[in-house]
């Protein structure tokens, strides 16, 4: 989840995580059990942006599946190849082997094998302009049926954006069944805040095992967690914090709900 190229959206510390643990909006949201969002027989395709994003959008959720034997597909879309902190001299073909290594790792605390990861191989923090060819990229890989998780597409990060967006024209014409989750949302946002479909959301409680396996996940992505003395790491302990609450969130569909979404 690099802070390349980042949307005006996203600087300082942002809100922090006690605010949306304390925020009664959230509290009285709607609840989904994990294997009621993706029922028997259903797979789960996950698009991410960079390495970590899917552990930090659904990483719980991802544990509870693979543990009841779902069928799970994660699809890459950058190596996170510039997402380094200030002052780090790591190039970045060596930083996406890293960051590859660390996706690998990561999923397979969360129970997935290297073969259900799928890269796509677009430039960090250029999705944008790639947003065409991640759509042509995607049609091939998605079955009508398949729920889709990506991250919103007003979520405040241009790759993460433009992944939204990609997803949302490749279910259209597959079939498939997009779900979007806030990621850097939780960051720019506060509670209440005008700009969130907060009627859309839905929350789903983690276990704390499937918590605890999201934080060890999380931990194995080593280069986010890390920078040279004096600067701050891509993912410093106060946005980590934000991400690892023991609730994950997903968005409603924006218009009628296929069959079989839970209420």
């Amino acid at each position: 989840m690099d802070a390349v190229a980042p949307a005006p959206l996203i600087h300082g510390q942002g809100t922090p995580a006690a605010a949306w643990a304390a925020c009664p909006l959230l509290q009285a949201l709607p609840r989904l059990e994990a294997m009621a969002l993706l029922p028997d027989g259903r797979r789960a395709v996950v698009v991410a942006p960079h390495p970590d994003d899917e552990v930090l959008a659904v990483g719980g959720l991802l544990w509870q599946w693979s543990g009841a034997g779902r069928t799970l597909k994660v699809l890459g879309v950058t190596d996170g190849e510039v997402g380094v902190p200030e002052g780090d001299p790591t190039p970045p073909d060596s930083l996406a082997a890293t960051r590859r290594q660390e996706r690998r790792q990561g999923l397979a605390r969360l129970g997935l094998p290297a073969d259900a990861i799928h890269p796509l191989g677009l430039p960090d923090g250029g999705v944008t302009l790639h947003e065409g060819a991640l759509v042509q990229a995607l049609l091939p890989l998605l079955q009508p049926g398949d729920r889709v998780f990506t991250t919103w597409r007003h979520d405040g990060h241009p790759d993460h954006e433009a992944t939204g967006r990609a997803c949302a024209a490749a279910c259209a014409a597959t079939g498939a069944e997009l779900v979007e989750v806030p990621v850097w949302t939780w960051h720019w946002a506060e509670p209440g805040d005008a700009r969130v479909p907060w009627q859309r959301l839905r929350q789903l409680m983690l276990p704390p095992e499937a918590l605890r396996a999201k934080r060890e996940a999380l931990a194995l992505h080593h280069s986010q967690l890390q920078a040279p003395a004096g600067a701050q790491p891509i993912l410093p302990p106060w946005a980590l914090a934000r991400w690892l609450r023991p609730v994950e969130y997903v968005m409603a569909p924006a218009i009628d709900p296929p069959p079989g979404w839970p209420a």
